[in-house]
């Protein structure tokens, strides 16, 4: 909107200098249009005053040659006189010649002129046109920018105010997801502390860190994509900041997903929020107990208890539970609690 306002600006700042100029230019025309009246007025005077001298001459019958007057004279002081009056006869009608040529000179270039100004006017007056349909554009595109920031406004005010009055809903379901979490990782602590029960030999207390490339990647997508990391972030639907407890890796719908790591399936389910999530338990590691979830998917192949080798099938990437698009989420359980799956992925 701002380079449209910009825009718009500067055609109008182009618009008005050209009609300045355009303005200069047709003052100059109409003060060459007066000085040629003007000269043609003072010239068609002149011409009216050498024809009246001359009828004058020509009705008096007298002749204003140098030989009249030397033969004409009655005495010295006659031809005096009369050679005076012809030097002044012939002096003013010089004068009127002369400034007759230099008037009609003069009209010459102005008419030349005139037409250079015309010509000027003519460049000047397609430039302003020109000008005008361009401002005309940028005043369309700065306002089609306003109509599209303030569409986007209502659209943001609308989705505040719906967001608003579903707040007890969006509350209500984040409880129903943070109580399924909660029973997730119950059911996986109580899974890992039954299989410490059954085998004396591992040790009740972790023997080592949990690092290195454990895992392989679970989709059929190479190399790894991921969409969105593992930590605090605004939720894609329902708009609170909380907790990403996985990777979001790039999937398409129906794309096979597979077992990150051999083991066996504790469950093939439907969990609210997660959508259908096949759990997969890989023992210990370490002394520390290893699980992955693999949620939102279309669908699954496997069923609580089957064991499973790494690469294998498991199901097909969707868009099931509080999703926004077909992906995987992808978590990693470590002694019951999720930890960043990136790393263990090797990434």
């Amino acid at each position: 909107m701002d380079a449209a306002a910009e825009a718009l600006a500067k055609a109008q700042r182009e618009q008005t200098l050209i009609a300045d100029r355009l303005a200069a230019a047709q003052d100059e025309e109409s003060q060459v249009v007066a000085s040629i009246a003007q000269d043609d007025e003072r010239a068609a005077q002149i011409r009216a005053a050498i024809g009246q001298m001359a009828r004058e001459a020509y009705k008096s019958g007298t002749d204003a040659s140098g030989l009249d007057v030397v033969l004409g004279a009655d005495s010295t002081e006659d031809f005096v006189q009369r050679y005076g009056l012809l030097s002044t006869a012939l002096r003013t009608q010089s004068q009127v010649l002369d400034e007759l040529s230099a008037i009609e000179s003069g009209n010459r270039n102005a008419q030349a002129r005139l037409a250079a100004v015309k010509d000027r006017i003519a460049e000047l007056k397609a430039e302003a046109d020109a000008k005008v349909a361009e401002a005309d554009a940028a005043r369309v595109e700065a306002a089609d920018a306003k109509a599209a920031i303030d569409d986007l406004y209502t659209q943001q005010t609308a989705k505040k105010v719906s967001l608003e009055s579903q707040r007890a809903d969006i509350e209500a379901q984040l409880a129903k997801i943070d109580a399924e979490r909660s029973a997730i990782q119950n059911e996986i602590s109580a899974i890992a502390a039954e299989q410490r029960a059954r085998d004396a030999a591992i040790p009740q207390a972790p023997t080592g860190s949990v690092s290195g490339a454990l895992f392989g990647n679970p989709t059929s997508i190479n190399p790894i994509y991921v969409t969105s990391e593992y930590g605090m972030r605004l939720h894609p639907t329902l708009g609170y900041v909380r907790l990403h407890a996985g990777i979001d890796l790039r999937t398409y719908c129906g794309t096979p997903i597979y077992a990150a790591r051999e083991g066996t399936v504790v469950w093939a389910k439907y969990r609210y929020g997660f959508g259908n999530q096949v759990m997969v338990d890989h023992g210990f590691y370490k002394g520390n107990s290893l699980m992955t979830s693999y949620n939102h998917m279309t669908s699954f192949v496997v069923g609580a208890g089957q064991a499973v080798s790494e690469g294998q099938l498991l199901g097909y990437s969707g868009n099931t539970g509080t999703s926004a698009a077909c992906h995987l989420h992808f978590e990693v359980y470590v002694n019951g609690a999720t930890v960043n799956p990136r790393p263990l992925l090797g990434l």
